[in-house]
């Protein structure tokens, strides 16, 4: 769930999860009132999460009915990070290093070619501020201290926390994203695996 739903909004969005469904179905799963659901959805939906169909019954007039959006499948429950931990296992068991190297280019190339279209600005402090942005909408907080003489950009949570505490080659992946995303060498200045209270990458130049 994202973090700017309120929390009382997960149980709609898991009646949703199962399938499309009306005010009245949405009422009696949750035990509250009509307008109680019409709230909720009109906030979802104002926030990209819910959106409306028209249902056409065989007989009656046509109805309203709610289901969620791609954006609220892919916030809203998965089993990724499972699937994430075994092929990151395999991943390092390859026993040649250069091969290793090259598939952890590849990877951060990969997820570089997703994230780059939303990333803008010409500066490296702005162009941090955009991945910040971006990063927060997959409810994965960072901030940009530009203040200094180079621009810093902080992980308040780690994104891969499992991936993390058995293999700081997650790090180097991240390391190499970042570069390509604010289009400058960046460093991992300091890593809560060190025992720093938390992740820290700076622009080199």
């Amino acid at each position: 769930m994202s973090a700017t739903t309120e929390q009382s909004d997960a149980t709609l969005l898991d009646q949703l999860r199962v399938g499309p469904k009306s005010i009245a179905d949405l009422e009696g799963a949750m035990a509250v009132t009509a307008t109680a659901v019409r709230q909720r959805l009109s906030r979802l939906m104002a926030l990209g999460l819910v959106e409306r169909e028209l249902h056409r019954a065989e007989r009656g007039r046509p109805s309203h009915r709610y289901r969620l959006t791609e954006k609220a499948r892919r916030q809203n429950g998965s089993n990724f990070a499972d699937l994430a931990l075994v092929l990151w296992r395999e991943l390092r068991a390859i026993k040649d290093p250069e091969v290793r190297r090259g598939l952890l280019a590849r990877v951060a190339d990969a997820m570089a070619a997703e994230y780059e279209p939303e990333v803008s600005g010409s500066t490296a402090a702005e162009r941090m501020e955009s991945v910040s942005q971006l990063l927060a909408e997959r409810r994965v907080p960072f901030q940009v201290d530009a203040s200094g003489a180079l621009p810093v950009l902080t992980a308040l949570d780690c994104p891969y926390p499992q991936l993390a505490e058995q293999d700081r080659g997650i790090c180097a992946v991240e390391k190499m994203l970042f570069s390509r995303l604010l289009e400058q060498d960046v460093r991992l200045s300091q890593c809560r695996l060190d025992g720093h209270a938390c992740c820290q990458f700076e622009t080199t130049n």
